[in-house]
């Protein structure tokens, strides 16, 4: 009796999600959960909201933030036109944050020196401490941003996200 009641709770839950439920002790001493009101006779009635299950996040899945901590994506680029744009492209179609710097910038420049080794080919990708690579071969892409644990297309319906801002130097 007990099983059918669990039952019939959990089919009568299912439908009722986000909305009203009320609990009462019928004459016998039998407690009831139900959609509906209970029967006028019964004098001590509960009413119970009950809420949606679902959890609402803004940040991307576990595995995209994850990927982000631990290998933040950086890309140089200049208005070095289509090869610029496809790599930009590219990293929007994967849905990875990142944080984009230009090298003709007199702050950026001696990083970008330092990552680059001393050229000035751009796009520059760099996956943490994973890899970095010059210019842009969406094959060479693809592995490392799998490797680095980043989905291989965005969530659908989901905006960009941001990159985590980049430490201060001192």
């Amino acid at each position: 009796m007990k099983a059918f009641s669990l039952l019939l709770l959990a089919a009568l839950a299912v439908p009722a999600a986000g909305a009203e439920m009320y609990r009462w002790v019928d004459e016998k001493g039998t407690v009831n959960y139900t959609p509906y009101p209970p029967p006028a006779n019964i004098k001590k009635v509960e009413t119970k909201r009950l809420g949606s299950n679902t959890v609402q996040t803004s940040e991307g899945s576990y595995g995209l933030q994850q990927a982000t901590k631990n290998f933040p994506v950086t890309l140089y680029t200049t208005d070095c036109g289509d090869l610029c744009n496809n790599a930009r492209a590219h990293l929007k179609k994967r849905g990875i944050p990142y944080t984009e710097k230009n090298p003709t910038d007199p702050k950026e420049a001696d990083d970008f020196k330092k990552q680059s080794g001393g050229g000035m080919e751009v796009p520059l990708l760099i996956v943490g401490s994973l890899k970095t690579i010059k210019g842009y071969l969406a094959s060479d892409w693809d592995a490392t941003l799998d490797q680095a644990g980043y989905p291989s297309t965005a969530v659908p319906g989901a905006k960009p996200a941001a990159a985590p801002p980049a430490p201060e130097k001192k």
